[in-house]
């Protein structure tokens, strides 16, 4: 059965990081593309960053140059460092497999003051 479980999410202030963990089950993670997307209040659900199966990342504009995607397959876990964050990155965030095409339950990110 496949798992994808999230952490790290609370409350931040503008400027701060967080860095966000998903730790997969019931799959060969290391064969899987990992992605994480956001959805904002009120707002259809967004790509954030994506890693492959050889390591190479993409970005979405917004967040390009303050996130980072890694993957440590010997742990089977997925991370989002979140650098110089700011209010407009409040969301909840989902890890989503690829191959499974399966999403996480989400944790939620506050920035504010």
């Amino acid at each position: 059965q496949v798992h994808l479980v999230e952490s790290g999410g609370g409350l931040v202030q503008p400027g701060g990081s967080l860095r966000l963990s998903c730790v997969a089950s019931g799959f060969t993670f290391r064969y899987s593309g990992m992605r994480w997307y956001r959805q904002a209040p009120g707002s259809e659900r967004e790509f954030v960053a994506t890693v492959d199966t050889d390591g190479s990342t993409n970005y979405a504009d917004s967040v390009k140059g303050r996130f980072t995607i890694s993957r440590d397959n010997a742990k089977n876990t997925v991370y989002l460092q979140m650098n110089s964050l700011k209010p407009e990155d409040t969301a909840v965030y989902y890890c989503y497999s690829v191959t499974q095409t399966y999403w996480g339950r989400g944790t939620q990110v506050t920035v504010s003051s």
